[in-house]
């Protein structure tokens, strides 16, 4: 993974891209939360990112929302690229960084 990093610039920088390809979007207190990273760090890369035409953000509510920008010419293989590292890592990081449950649940369902 150290070719990632050199890539995408740092490991934060890595863990948002791929948090966002792997959900379509993502907030600053989210992607620090399932990373264990301070989100000021989140912050910055997100903002760098956005600056850099890679990401746009949006409010909903008070929360700032952050996805691909639409029209990045390079959008397609970018999310591939990306989607490729998901592939590539392994099972148990998969698992506890990218299958977070977002829908809610059934009303009566048991738990």
């Amino acid at each position: 993974m150290e070719m990632y990093k050199a890539l995408f610039g740092n490991r934060v920088a890595e863990a948002c891209l791929l948090y966002i390809v792997n959900y379509g979007e993502g907030y600053i207190n989210g992607i620090a939360k399932i990373f264990g990273i301070a989100p000021r760090q989140v912050q910055l890369q997100l903002e760098r990112l956005e600056a850099g035409g890679i990401l746009v953000s949006q409010f909903s509510g008070n929360i700032k929302l952050f996805r691909l920008n639409p029209r990045l010419a390079i959008k397609a293989e970018l999310i591939a690229l990306v989607e490729k590292m998901l592939v590539l890592m392994p099972e148990e990081q998969t698992e506890q960084f990218f299958r977070e449950r977002r829908r809610p649940r059934r009303t009566g369902k048991a738990l």
